[in-house]
């Protein structure tokens, strides 16, 4: 398994029925991805969430596009609003747009047009907990999930949160494709190790394409 996930790049990985890793495919686009991003957070900057439980999430995050994720006190859902300043957040950029529609075509998943982009930032220590991505309304869409900056390693399992998990290490421009059969498989993000990239420094970018409209 470790040979399988050290493959070149350009190599499309199978994880589970309607799910693969496109090994490198957003190495190409990482420098204009990460260039659009800073209009985005220059208009919706960073934040640490805080779960309807009350604990404050370990991962930095903001949105762009017609919708964006939150959560708080209330509960998560789709907002077309930033809490934060009261606005519609950032239009998607188009580099955005055209990475994701080609990697899912590449993992069999054509006409796919996200209008939510979720961009997590993970620094030393952060991590995701085992979840499923069930607040959007067409589970017919796939996620797809672009790693930039430092490696990580991404936990992949079952629509039953008991499955087993599979460990997937992520490196810069790594691409998660998964729907159909695996669309609420439970995903989650090991503790982040220390190091520096030269495209993030100290930490990795995490952009998650959705329909959730």
């Amino acid at each position: 398994m470790r040979d399988l996930f050290e493959a070149e790049e350009g190599v499309t990985l199978p994880l589970a029925p309607g799910a693969v890793l496109l090994r490198g495919f957003a190495c190409g686009d990482s420098a204009p991805l990460l260039a659009e991003l800073q209009s985005v957070v220059c208009a919706s900057p960073f934040r640490h969430l805080v779960t309807p439980g009350g604990y404050r999430m370990s991962v930095a995050m903001t949105n762009c596009g017609r919708l964006g994720w939150v959560s708080d006190r209330a509960g998560y859902r789709y907002d077309p609003v930033d809490p934060d300043n009261g606005k519609p957040w950032p239009a998607m950029p188009a580099a955005f747009l055209g990475l994701a529609g080609a990697a899912a075509l590449q993992a069999g998943f054509p006409g796919f047009v996200p209008d939510a982009c979720l961009v997590n930032r993970y620094e030393p220590g952060a991590r995701l907990s085992l979840h499923q991505d069930r607040d959007e309304h067409d589970h017919r869409a796939p996620i797809v999930s672009v790693s930039l900056g430092l490696p990580a390693v991404f936990l992949f399992g079952g629509v039953a949160r008991t499955d087993k998990t599979r460990r997937v290490p992520l490196v810069h421009g790594d691409v998660v494709v998964w729907g159909g059969p695996s669309r609420l498989a439970h995903h989650g993000v090991r503790p982040l190790d220390d190091g520096d990239h030269p495209a993030t420094g100290r930490c990795r970018i995490n952009l998650t394409f959705r329909k959730a409209g």
